[in-house]
């Protein structure tokens, strides 16, 4: 049985007031490559390499985003989720348009 493609729909963001935005991360952690997979119904699919304990997969989607987006580390926080496969990430300094056309390539 084949996964279901990617959504080619926009990712809904929330506009934050300081030039920044918040969306939902659904992330696979324990993955063989850590990369942006795409979108999935209402959430940025990611997958990275470190285990979920103490933090490590979080700190992992911290910098995998930021370098994605090409945004300093501390720009990007994960805000709500800490403990789940879906989280809401922050991106400071990121637009929900710079977002939707990077995420179009």
């Amino acid at each position: 049985m084949n996964a279901p493609a990617p959504s080619s729909a926009p990712l809904p963001c929330v506009a934050l007031q300081g030039g920044g935005v918040e969306f939902e991360v659904l992330v696979s952690p324990g993955s063989v490559k850590a990369c942006v997979r795409g979108i999935h119904g209402s959430a940025l699919k990611v997958a990275v390499h470190a285990p979920p304990e103490k933090g490590k997969a979080n700190s992992e989607v911290e910098d995998l985003l930021a370098a994605y987006f090409s945004l300093p580390s501390r720009q990007v926080r994960v805000v709500s989720g800490l403990t789940s496969r879906k989280k809401r990430v922050q991106c400071m300094g990121l637009t929900a348009a710079l977002l939707q056309a990077k995420l179009a390539r």
